[in-house]
Formats: structure tokens, C-alpha cells, sequence
């Protein structure tokens, strides 16, 4: 009789317990492991009831059950108690050993629900939490400064070297990200700074109390860092950064206001030119706004045939010779033109940059067949969304269209940002060789601008290097910006290529560069681009000792 009331109570106890569980436990991978435990605790109990109970068994399995509500209380740390540890060693045993399990597999499946698998950064979930604690605990007098770090060609690494190496990738990021934080933590300059990976490629730095200068300057050592070569056995990789900075609360009081805003100023260097960090400025969320407004009305634009290029000439400024015309889109709105010089970058939509990319190559084909038509020789440039550069029958196309417009010469440049360069696969290198063999010029844009990548332009051939607008603001009134560019200039010529300068405003701008042995200049003292009906006319009929002179 004893021995089946002890088995309806195994039963009973199992149930009650088991519901218990799926109450109190809200995750099914928690509910799983209860459920295991309850069921090996209701067969223990099942056994017990199978010997001969006497009234010491029946107090150890009351201490048991007393020990096992405590469960819902969240104790999963105490022992078995002493009187089981007694009567009922096998069991306080084989519940113990239940416990350590149960530990051990909640931590494991904390581990996995707050830390990133590949790098074992805290993960999007871990950051947040954490980062809304920080926030919310800081004084007054504190100033936390989120930093958003996109990686600049990731994609396209990942794509070359395949997942498991871009994971290895990934993982040397996250150390140099540690390196940084630790040396910047042991020199006393952060106070526990939270480093995450969101996912992807992107990852985050709270620094719960820098301002504005100390998050530069940090910002500024993890550039360094990951602008370094990733070697590895099998291959080396060139990438860098482009690192967004808001600071708390100027540019917002709670976690989502920070990241919105961090993102924003990470776009806008992207945009830059990528290899750089930039500073949120309420003005970067006005274009934000406006670059979503343009990217959806731009594909209607481009379907209904409201695109058109648009020209401005490469001067030599030894001998005021054309050298090249510089194709720009331009958008034929209601509202008035709209130049669309930096809109290749501005596009993040996969589907409409390409769209943009196949129009402007296109666009640029048929207007190199008219030049030659019109008996001009020299070549345009145009400038390619980064998904038009990476792609594996860009050669491929372009001979296709030369070929469709009558072959050779091919009156073309085509124009990489500097942030582009350390980002191109092996098939992207490839393909522009080919190109380049092929008559194609390739011409290298911002140049000296953000964190110059010195080992990726060594090894890519240029046939023209266009200096970062940035560099000339000063070039006429600073002596360190004009050693600066003249430097620039020197290495550039050292490497075979020829430099470009532009915009240039002044005329004192104008004749530094050329006292500095700058090639060419573009964009200069104002001037529009030019229609190609008067882009043509006006180099056919040029006086090339006067075109500069005519121009000013």
C-alpha cells in the first residue's frame, strides 16, 4: 500500500512539477532541460517507491521535494539536502549531478543568446541591454560617445575567400577592436567601454564618458587598426572602416536616438570616400532624409528618360591642353537640373545603384561613339557604382557595347574611389587589368583624403590619381597644406600616374598647383559642366595655350 501511495505521489509530483516548468519558464530550450530533469527525478522517485520505505526515506524525500520547489525560486545552486544526502546517497547524488547539468546548460544557452558565436563579442541583444543600463545610470556631467564601425568591403572579401575564411576575418577585427579598447583602458583614457558586433559587418563602441575629442581620437585608433593588411595562410586582405560618432546628449538622450544618429554619420563618411570617421551634425539627418526621398524617386527617373551627362574638362596645366572630360549625371527634375556627382555613393539600394550603373555605362558608350564621330580623341571619365565595379562581366559589357559602336579606340576612363581600391576581390582586379590592357583608363578619386591606404594603391595600377577636394581648401594660404599636396603630388608621379586637382576656386589655388608639378586640374574657378553639344564645340575650337586663360 505504502509503495503505491509513494508511486501515485512520484506521479503527482512529476505533473505538478512539470507544470510548474512550463509556467515559470518562458524559453523552450529552458523547458526542454526541466522537463529532462523532472522525468529522471519522477523515475528515482519511482524506485524508491519500489523498496521498502520507512519513515527516514519518507523525511529525505519531503526535504527532496522542499528542495525542488525551490527550483521555482530560482535556486539552482544549494545541494541536495543533508537528511537525502543521508538516507538516499545515490539519489542526492544523481541530483546534484542534475543540477551542475542544469547550470551548465543554461549558461551555455545565455552564452549563445548574449555573445556573438564568431567573435564572442556581446551581440545586438547583450549591447542593448547593456547599453540602455549605461545610459541611464550616467551623471549629468558625463558625456558617452557611441561609435558605429561598418567595415569597407567585407562583402567582397567574404565572397573571395568564402565564409569560413571571412569568419577568420572577422574574428582578427574583433581582436583589433580589443587591442584598441584595452591599450586605450590601460592608459586610463575609458572607463568599461562596451565593444559589440551588431551583425555582419558592423559593429559598435559605447564609451560611457569620453566627449567629443576622446571619441575622435579613438575613433581615429580604430581606423589605424583596421586600415593594417589581414593576413592570413591562405590569403591577405585590404579593408578599413567607416566609423559614424554621436555623442550623449547632444545628439540624443536614449540608446535609439544614438544609434539612428551614429548610422546617419556613418553613411555620410561612407560617402565621403569611406576610410574615415565623422561626426553626427543635425544637417547629415536633413540629407539623410533627402537621399531616401531621391533614391525613390530615382528609379522613375531613370525609366522614364529623364537622366542625361553632363561635362567638365581635365585642363594640363603646363600647356592648358583638354586632357579628358569628366561625364556627371544630371537630373533633369520639374523643380531644375540636379547634378548628381556624388549619387553613386549615395545609392545604398543594391537594385537601384545597378540600375544607375547600367545607365551610366551605357549612357557613357554612346557618348565616347559620338566623340569619335565629332573627332575628338580625348577620353571620358566616368565614375561607377561600386556594385557596376565589382562585377565579374564589367569587361565582358563594355567590349560587348564597344564592339556594337564600331571597336577601337576606346575613349574611356573609369574612376574608383580611394575607399574602393583595398575593397575589390581578386576577380574585380582582374577584370579592370583586362580593361586596361584593353585602352581603358582607370583613374583613382579622393585621394589623400580619410586614412590613405598606401599598400592597396601601391599595388593597383592608375593611369590618373585625383587628389581629395579637401586638400586644396588651404593650398594658397597654409604652408603645411601646400607640403602636404606637393608631397601628394611627388608620390603619385614616383608611382607612373598622372595627378588631377579639382575643385579648384581660386586663382591663386590654381597657380600653386601648378608650382607644385600638378598634372591637371578640374571642376576650376567655378565653371558648369557643360551639355555635350557645348562640351564639343568648345574643345574642337580650343586655343590650348589659352584655355585656361579663357576659362579664369
Amino acid at each position: 500500500m505504502a509503495n503505491g501511495l509513494l508511486s501515485v505521489f512520484a506521479g503527482v509530483s512529476a505533473f505538478i512539477l512539470t507544470l510548474l516548468g512550463f509556467l515559470l519558464l518562458g524559453r523552450l530550450d529552458q523547458q526542454i532541460v526541466a522537463s529532462l530533469f523532472i522525468g529522471l527525478f519522477a523515475l528515482l522517485l519511482v524506485r524508491v517507491a519500489t523498496e521498502r520505505p520507512n519513515s527516514s526515506h519518507a523525511r529525505a524525500v519531503a526535504a527532496l521535494i522542499d528542495r525542488l520547489l525551490a527550483v521555482a525560486r530560482g535556486d539552482l545552486s544549494s545541494p541536495a539536502p543533508p537528511l537525502v544526502r543521508k538516507e538516499l546517497p545515490a539519489l542526492a547524488s544523481a541530483v546534484d549531478g542534475l543540477f551542475d547539468q542544469v547550470r551548465t546548460s543554461l549558461d551555455n544557452f545565455h552564452a549563445l543568446a548574449m555573445y556573438d558565436p564568431v567573435t564572442t563579442l556581446p551581440n545586438r541583444l547583450h549591447f542593448r541591454k547593456e547599453a540602455e543600463r549605461i545610459l541611464a545610470g550616467r551623471a549629468l556631467d558625463q558625456q558617452p560617445a557611441l561609435l558605429f564601425i561598418d567595415l569597407d568591403g567585407f562583402k567582397e572579401v567574404n565572397d573571395r575567400l568564402g565564409h569560413a575564411q571571412g569568419d577568420q576575418v572577422l574574428i582578427m577585427v574583433a581582436n583589433r577592436l580589443r587591442e584598441v579598447v584595452r591599450a586605450e583602458s590601460q592608459a586610463g583614457s575609458l572607463n568599461q567601454p562596451l565593444l559589440a558586433r551588431l551583425a555582419g559587418d558592423e559593429f559598435t563602441l559605447l564609451l560611457p564618458d569620453s566627449g567629443r575629442e576622446e571619441a575622435e581620437r579613438i575613433a581615429s585608433q580604430v581606423l589605424e587598426a583596421l586600415t593594417e593588411p589581414f593576413r592570413s595562410p591562405c590569403q591577405t586582405s585590404h579593408m578599413g572602416a567607416s566609423i559614424g560618432v554621436a555623442l550623449c546628449p547632444a545628439h540624443g538622450d536614449d540608446l535609439t536616438s544614438l544609434m539612428k544618429a551614429a548610422d546617419i554619420a556613418m553613411y555620410h563618411a561612407k560617402e565621403s570616400g569611406r576610410a574615415r570617421a565623422c561626426l553626427y551634425d543635425p544637417e547629415l539627418a536633413r540629407v539623410s532624409m533627402e537621399r531616401a526621398a531621391l533614391q525613390g524617386e530615382l528609379g522613375e527617373a531613370i525609366a522614364a528618360g529623364a537622366l542625361e551627362l553632363v561635362y567638365r574638362p581635365q585642363l594640363c596645366l603646363r600647356s592648358g591642353a583638354i586632357l579628358a572630360g569628366e561625364a556627371l549625371v544630371q537630373w533633369n527634375r520639374p523643380g531644375g537640373p540636379l547634378l548628381l556627382d556624388r549619387l553613386p555613393a549615395m545609392v545604398q539600394d543594391a537594385a537601384l545603384a545597378q540600375a544607375l550603373g547600367e545607365w551610366t555605362l551605357d549612357a557613357a558608350v554612346k557618348a565616347c561613339a559620338r566623340w569619335r564621330a565629332a573627332g575628338l580623341d580625348q577620353p571620358l571619365s566616368v565614375r561607377l557604382p561600386d556594385c557596376d565595379i565589382g562585377r565579374f562581366d564589367l569587361a565582358a559589357r563594355l567590349t560587348s557595347a564597344f564592339d556594337g559602336w564600331g571597336g577601337d579606340p576606346w575613349p574611356l576612363e573609369l574612376e574608383l574611389v580611394q575607399g574602393q581600391i583595398a575593397a575589390l576581390s581578386v576577380g574585380a582586379h582582374l577584370q579592370l587589368a583586362m580593361l586596361r590592357e584593353s585602352g581603358v583608363g582607370i583613374a583613382i578619386g579622393g585621394f589623400g583624403g580619410g586614412k590613405a591606404n598606401l599598400p592597396a594603391l601601391v599595388g593597383f595600377a592608375a593611369d590618373k590619381v585625383k587628389l581629395d577636394p579637401a586638400l586644396l581648401i588651404d593650398i594658397d594660404t597654409s604652408d603645411r597644406a601646400r607640403i602636404v599636396a606637393a608631397s601628394l603630388v611627388q608620390m603619385v608621379r614616383a608611382l607612373g600616374s598622372t595627378t588631377v586637382a579639382g575643385p579648384v576656386e581660386r586663382q591663386e589655388q590654381l597657380e600653386v598647383l601648378r608650382a607644385i608639378g600638378c598634372d591637371a586640374v578640374q571642376g576650376f574657378l567655378r565653371v558648369e559642366p557643360l551639355d555635350e553639344a557645348t562640351f564639343i564645340a568648345w574643345v574642337a575650337g580650343q586655343d590650348c595655350a589659352g584655355s585656361l586663360a579663357r576659362v579664369s
